[in-house]
């Protein structure tokens, strides 16, 4: 099972957490970038830093892909069925999107955040099927069914046998269920661009050298970004 193996020793009040990057709805803080740099499980802002940048600047020219920030993903969890519309319509009003990557967390509680692991659920416009991703398979199978439904139901969908369990590499230590979570996601959405699909015996596999490498890459990207556009000092100050 997934779990903070180990606590993030960089965790900052706000008042002492230096702004890293403002990148479009993203705020990163230092605590943020040093969660990559250890064998720390990954927090919601991370994940969605990297899903806006994947819908913003990897994929921007695909407008039939839309990655759900954690917390959207969230609120559409613990919501009522005709309560779905006030978070998706906003998503999906300005173009049809075909293919919906949700990151999605073990927490139940309402009032309060937590969760130990984290993983992908994908939703397929073409296919009218959900495929869900789980690097510790079984652990988040309820989770996904359960959200799977809502999301089907939402798009009028039928739910019978249109979830898909899908067999995927499996981490080998007890916190990188984020990383898994954003490298199955970057990789099937290049897939889904090329090949109008999700599913598919030629899809590519992720292996763990990919995996490890991740936290590195998005520092660099992380770094990249923060040269190129200089943090707001101004709202640092905040």
């Amino acid at each position: 099972m997934c779990a903070v193996v180990k606590p993030n020793p960089y965790n900052m009040n706000h008042n002492t957490d230096t702004i890293v990057l403002s990148y479009n709805e993203s705020l990163l803080r230092q605590s943020d970038v040093d969660i990559l740099k250890g064998p720390f499980w990954l927090n919601d802002t991370i994940i969605s830093f990297f899903f806006e940048y994947l819908e913003t600047y990897v994929f921007k020219n695909n407008t039939a892909l839309s990655f759900v920030s954690p917390e959207v993903t969230q609120c559409i969890k613990i919501s009522q069925q005709q309560e779905l519309c006030v978070f998706l319509e906003p998503l999906l009003s300005n173009a049809k999107k075909d293919f919906i990557f949700f990151a999605l967390n073990d927490h139940e509680k309402i009032d309060m955040s937590g969760g130990s692991h984290w993983s992908l659920l994908v939703f397929s416009r073409p296919e009218k099927r959900i495929f869900h991703y789980d690097s510790s398979s079984g652990i988040n199978e309820l989770q996904a069914f359960k959200f799977g439904q809502k999301i089907l139901k939402y798009f009028a969908l039928p739910v019978q046998e249109k979830i898909d369990n899908v067999l995927c590499l499996q981490q080998n230590n007890g916190y990188d269920c984020g990383m898994h979570v954003l490298c199955n996601a970057e990789n099937l959405a290049s897939f889904a661009v090329c090949n109008g699909k999700i599913k598919g015996w030629d899809c590519p596999k992720l292996n763990n050298e990919t995996i490890s490498a991740k936290r590195l890459e998005i520092l660099d990207i992380i770094e990249k970004l923060r040269v190129k556009e200089p943090v707001d000092h101004f709202k640092q100050r905040e």
